[in-house]
């Protein structure tokens, strides 16, 4: 309780009106001045153990009574830091005032935001169907910089010119080094003076990657991997080596708003940094020979297996273009963290969202490659190839971050890519985009309705589905 600020002005005013006391007669009996009971009625000032102490024996005030009103304020913080309305709030104390002074009208803003975020999510919903079926839309939600950036990079192909030939560039200036990684921190020294150090744990609780102007120094965390030491490092380089080709991209995405902008620096940055250390002819030359194979591909350019999936999405050079892939990833609460392709992510022709999905069966068989054929309502093939992801190392008393990892591509090209040998002649997963527009009848995993079709409502029996429809 010593930890946690109580708002309570407007109970304790009802406490000192019910018993006819004034500010000045309540604040002699609490042992505090009138000006600070002034101050705490008016939410200016929080509750104090002592004060709570002193509440519960002089006015038989139980201090559970005093605390946030059935969870009201945790739900008015949730509301109020909606991007729409974040701006509105003078600080805790106002929204503090308006859960204990108004509880019923605080009940009723939330049933509100309740429902205007579930109507948003059914007109996005709407949205893509109306696109899927030619028709234009100009639906939107309220968008972050991280929203706009994440729109931005998926709808278009997973691929930077400029990057990919100032990346070409900067190798060909290391020579060709068979160990990129002592390369590069031979370069920054020798260019910008700059050493690196890998610290333990203790030196850096909550970074993984750390660069000190002052001594000049590039910490990187001994969480990371070796693969992810590379990738830290090559961040960092190509982030003062190849500064006007990545501000030229930043230029070409438009973005609104500056925070999108320096978000944009760090994303293309990262693409910068694979295509450093997995150059694109060699890349490409070592995709066709090894037919896509990730951990063959992951063992020869030594990265991660995350890390060469995601090159594979970017081989979309014209006139030197790999399989056309398309990547999505996800945390065990089913949060999309990335999504890229060749040719953009497939929204509306693959969607991702299917709980049948292998990527979402990745959690429970940890490390384990699943390859499957999936079929779309539509007739569309994809080859999908799925794989959970551990995160950073993690100490005794510490989970793991687990994601899981989706590549996947149209069947037609399952002959130049290894994980198609895997798959039985003929069959393939029957799945949905997301299932409020998938009409599959009778599918065990739906989660919702249908928009495009009136429920079905029998008495005298029921289908597989936890929603029937006509």
């Amino acid at each position: 309780m010593g930890e946690r600020k109580i708002f309570a002005g407007p109970r304790i005013r009802r406490i000192r009106l019910s018993k006819g006391l004034s500010q000045t007669a309540m604040a002699a009996e609490l042992g505090i001045s009138p000006s600070y009971l002034n101050l705490i009625e008016r939410n200016q000032r929080p509750l104090t153990v002592q004060l709570l102490l002193k509440l519960s024996s002089v006015y038989r005030v139980e201090p559970e009574e005093l605390g946030e009103e059935g969870g009201l304020l945790p739900a008015l913080r949730t509301v109020f830091a909606d991007p729409l309305i974040a701006a509105e709030l003078a600080g805790e104390g106002e929204l503090a005032e308006f859960a204990e002074a108004m509880p019923n009208a605080a009940r009723a803003v939330l049933k509100l935001h309740q429902a205007y975020r579930e109507q948003a999510e059914r007109l996005s919903d709407l949205g893509e169907l109306l696109a899927k079926e030619g028709r234009a839309s100009l639906i939107a939600g309220a968008r972050l910089p991280a929203d706009e950036l994440r729109e931005v990079l998926e709808r278009r192909p997973n691929h930077f010119a400029r990057i990919e030939a100032e990346a070409e560039s900067f190798g060909a200036a290391l020579g060709g080094a068979e160990d990129l990684f002592v390369a590069l921190k031979a370069w920054l020294k020798a260019e910008h003076g700059i050493v690196v150090r890998s610290l333990p744990v203790a030196a850096m609780p909550v970074w993984r990657r750390r660069y000190d102007r002052h001594t000049q120094r590039l910490f990187l965390s001994e969480r990371l991997s070796p693969a992810d030491q590379l990738h830290e490092t090559a961040l960092e380089a190509v982030l003062l080596r190849m500064r006007d080709a990545i501000t030229a991209e930043i230029a070409a995405l438009a973005l609104s708003s500056d925070e999108a902008r320096r978000l944009a620096r760090f994303e293309i940055g990262r693409y910068a940094a694979h295509a450093l250390a997995m150059p694109y002819e060699p890349f490409l030359r070592a995709a066709r020979e090894a037919r896509c194979d990730i951990d063959v591909l992951r063992s020869r350019f030594r990265v991660s297996f995350a890390q060469a999936a995601e090159r594979l999405t970017t081989l979309a050079r014209p006139g030197a273009a790999g399989v056309p892939f398309f990547l999505l990833e996800i945390d065990h609460a089913g949060n999309r963290l990335r999504r890229a392709g060749a040719a953009g992510f497939p929204h509306l022709g693959f969607g991702g969202a299917c709980p049948k999905l292998g990527l979402y069966a990745a959690f429970a068989r940890p490390g384990e490659v699943i390859a499957e054929a999936a079929d779309m309502p539509d007739g569309t093939r994809f080859l999908t190839v799925a794989r959970s992801l551990d995160g950073l190392a993690a100490g005794f008393d510490e989970r793991v971050r687990r994601t899981a990892l989706l590549v996947g591509c149209d069947a037609e090209f399952r002959d130049r890519v290894v994980y198609g040998d895997m798959l039985p002649p003929g069959r393939a997963l029957p799945i949905g985009p997301v299932c409020r527009l998938c009409e599959r009848v009778a599918c065990a995993a739906r989660a919702e309705p249908p928009l495009t079709r009136p429920l079905g409502l029998d008495e005298m029996g029921r289908g597989l589905s936890a929603f029937d429809f006509q």
